[in-house]
């Protein structure tokens, strides 16, 4: 039987690379020049990780109350 803590662990394995690549693509189609690519796949990755930071807290708090 699987271990349910260990179950949800892996999605935080996995979440660095799902955010770095759904960044990189999204950049790449919008530029053409990699330090463009790179520069606002940087932008946008820190956009993307503040907001499921943000969903995350209104999650706790909800949890909470």
């Amino acid at each position: 039987m699987i271990d349910p803590s260990s179950a949800r662990a892996i999605y935080f394995f996995d979440l660095p690379f799902m955010v770095l690549l759904i960044s990189l693509v999204y950049s790449a189609t919008r530029y053409e020049q990699w330090s463009s690519i790179l520069w606002e796949a940087v932008r946008w990755g820190v956009r993307l990780v503040l907001f499921l930071v943000g969903i995350g807290v209104v999650l706790f708090l909800v949890n909470q109350y």
